[in-house]
């Protein structure tokens, strides 16, 4: 156990890390929370008004990813021009305008439109808060900082699994409006905290990160060897960062409509359902990242995709309530854990000054893979009537994640 004397002096008191891990919570709530995931509670009730086919319902979603793609090549040209904070600011504004276009909009077109925009929003907020971990926060404690930040994106779950149904049950066919519209309002309110509390480095605070005891900077044997790898690394993290992408949006898009439709659950129900899963989705990303930080990042990868595997497994095999029920919990318990451990993963590797920009390059393979994932599962479930092939072909994927992990390169321990 450490004594006081042992403790570095920055995390004695309450550190602005935290103040900073906070504040990126609160910008995953908004740009992934309500920006992203909330489209699956909203999905139903859209479809029924605007005569949406199971591949409409598919290129809305297809039309954010191509957003946060393209907000992969941005991102990085933002951050040196505006900075940190006022790149979240930036994405965070415009996922405001975008959603509140989308709340009054007819035309499947325009809603693929401005759900692309909110996409570039989200993806540009998403990466920069995330890569604060690595000015923040020094290598013991980068995997738990990251995914107490995730905890944004299981209470979004739960906002919108609370808010949509009762919106729909008093206000019919305008109830997914009224959720586009009043998730806008609450962003715009929470950027404006963002805003206030964001600091880019600690140095503009003229204090060290969280936890460092030294200079702070990537030890130059293992930078090299980073360097050395290259494009390599890099191609293989990002291999194993898109099966995330393809996998989990396929759950994440249809598993309400898979519960409404397929298993005939109330959407009250199926809201309640969301909600437990953005409940347990909360302690993710922490609890994972702590796992990584103490065990390592291979070995938290390897068990999230385990896990994951079989959550896919059990609800395409409609075994019955119970087996969808322990694949909720399962999915739910690793819902965002794996943004926490390679966001980590790429801050041990590089010095600060780079690992946002490498954590972008391998946000492009997530990126790709959120836009193939829902589209083709939309398309198997519109030739086949249901879901099943979508969980079966996930389940196939986070199954290779497993062996593309285990064949990783990447040793440490930290």
């Amino acid at each position: 156990m450490l004594t006081n004397s042992e403790i570095p002096a920055d995390t004695r008191q309450i550190h602005y890390a935290w103040i900073i891990v906070f504040s990126g919570m609160l910008t995953l709530f908004c740009c992934m929370g309500l920006g992203r995931f909330a489209l699956g509670m909203l999905l139903p009730s859209m479809g029924a008004t605007l005569q949406l086919s199971y591949s409409e319902m598919g290129f809305i979603s297809t039309g954010n990813f191509i957003g946060y793609l393209l907000s992969v090549f941005l991102c990085g040209k933002m951050i040196t021009r505006l900075g940190e904070r006022k790149t979240i600011v930036t994405g965070l504004a415009l996922i405001t305008v975008s959603m509140l276009i989308v709340s009054q909009s007819d035309v499947l077109w325009l809603i693929v439109l401005m759900y692309f925009i909110t996409g570039i929003g989200s993806g540009a907020a998403n990466i920069t808060a995330m890569t604060l971990v690595a000015h923040w926060f020094s290598k013991k404690y980068r995997g738990r900082a990251a995914g107490y930040m995730i905890v944004g994106n299981g209470l979004g779950i739960m906002a919108s699994g609370l808010l949509i149904p009762w919106l729909n049950s008093h206000w019919s066919e305008s109830g997914w409006r009224i959720g586009w519209a009043s998730f806008a309002v609450v962003i715009a309110l929470l950027t404006l905290i963002i805003a206030a509390l964001i600091r880019n480095n600690p140095k503009l605070l003229s204090i060290r990160p969280y936890g460092d005891s030294d200079s702070g900077t990537t030890p130059k044997a293992e930078t090299d060897e980073v360097r050395g790898k290259g494009l390599n690394l890099i191609a293989h993290i990002g291999a194993i960062y898109f099966v995330f992408g393809f996998t989990h949006v396929i759950y994440a898009t249809f598993i309400v409509t898979t519960l409404v439709e397929e298993y005939r659950f109330s959407e009250a129900k199926a809201g309640l359902l969301w909600m437990s899963i953005g409940i347990l989705s909360v302690f993710s990303g922490a609890l994972f990242g702590w796992l990584s930080d103490h065990f390592g990042r291979k070995t938290g990868l390897i068990t999230v995709y385990s896990i994951q595997t079989v959550s896919y497994l059990l609800v395409a095999l409609q075994l019955g309530g119970y087996s969808l029920y322990l694949s909720m919990i399962l999915f739910g318990l690793t819902a965002f854990s794996i943004p926490a451990i390679v966001a980590a993963m790429v801050s041990d590797m590089l010095p600060p000054s780079q690992a946002g920009k490498v954590f972008g390059y391998v946000t492009f393979f997530f990126g790709v893979g959120q836009i193939g994932g829902p589209t083709l599962a939309g398309y198997l479930a519109e030739a086949s009537g249901s879901f099943t092939s979508g969980y079966l072909l996930a389940a196939l994927l986070t199954g290779l994640g497993i062996i593309l992990t285990a064949a990783l390169k990447y040793n440490k321990t930290v």
